[in-house]
């Protein structure tokens, strides 16, 4: 009887650790222990560990603006032919200025151009190639952060614009109309606002702004002073200039002030004429009624001797 009951516990004892060890880890499948264990998963359809994708980077949104300077035999042709370019490559040209040569001044031209942002290294480069570039200047501004905050502020405003549109078409009393429709005009107001502010920014986007100068001579711009000394000079030949251009803006205005002169002069003249005949008018009367009044009164004398 003894016997039998601890056979029974083995047998029990035995079935029990089989069952566990079925169950526990050793189904698991293998993994390298050289392998490491960040940056991994375990993939229960595959039965393996695989690495975890890797984060995909940002959709960046930069607004691009530049300068160009270009020195050409024709200015006026060579801007012409970059207007070409920018719209050969989808761009178009926002403003324009052309300055044929005189015998006072070179000829000049200047143009403002919008290029998309995928095509800009290729038109930049075409329009160096109409001249002799003297200096290049480009800037890129990320305003990644900025539009997402847009995005974010639309989006939650049409959802409440949507609510407020609801409520409109269950209202059941006047009051109640009439405070919805109140919310949501003010509601649209700020989402109009704000869709405007994405367009105008995501057309910054898309299309870089490029200003683009055409001289025969060289236009760099010249650099500021880089010491005391040189901002000394610098300050004197301003002023030297400043003052240049005020005797010059003086010998301008003195025919004018002798004309202003001459006119207040006439004017005065005839005003006083005017005064002088109404005050010559008005006196003759009165002098008439006073003589008339001497001439009709009787005197103090002649009335007391008699």
């Amino acid at each position: 009887m003894k016997r039998s009951l601890i056979a029974a516990l083995v047998g029990i004892f035995f079935l029990l650790a089989g069952c566990s060890g079925s169950n526990g880890v050793a189904d698991a499948p293998a993994v390298d222990p050289s392998m490491p264990a960040s940056g991994m998963e375990f993939s229960p359809e595959a039965g393996s560990v695989v690495r975890d994708q890797a984060p995909q980077p940002a959709d960046r949104k930069e607004v691009v603006t530049g300068q160009i300077y270009v020195t050409a035999a024709d200015p006026v042709q060579a801007a012409r032919d970059a207007v070409d370019v920018v719209e050969a490559a989808g761009g178009r040209i926002d403003n324009r200025t052309e300055n044929p040569e005189t015998d006072n001044s070179p000829a000049s031209s200047s143009l403002t151009a919008r290029i998309p942002a995928s095509e800009l290294t290729g038109t930049v480069d075409r329009i160096e190639a109409l001249g002799k570039v003297t200096s290049v200047s480009i800037s890129r501004d990320d305003v990644t952060m900025q539009y997402q905050d847009l995005d974010a502020r639309i989006a939650a405003l049409q959802s409440s614009v949507d609510r407020l549109r609801a409520l409109i078409a269950g209202a059941t009393n006047t009051a109640d109309l009439i405070e919805a429709e109140s919310a949501l005009a003010s509601r649209q107001g700020e989402l109009d606002s704000l869709t405007s502010q994405k367009n105008y920014l995501a057309d910054q986007v898309d299309l870089s702004t490029i200003t683009v100068q055409f001289s025969t001579d060289d236009v760099t711009p010249s650099p500021g002073p880089d010491n005391f000394l040189d901002g000394i000079v610098a300050g004197w030949n301003s002023l030297l200039d400043a003052l240049q251009g005020s005797v010059v803006a003086l010998g301008r205005a003195i025919p004018w002030l002798g004309a202003l002169a001459v006119g207040a002069g006439l004017v005065y003249g005839v005003v006083r004429l005017v005064r002088a005949r109404t005050h010559a008018a008005t006196s003759e009367p009165t002098r008439g009624l006073d003589d008339a009044d001497v001439a009709g009164k009787p005197s103090e004398t002649g009335d007391g001797s008699s």
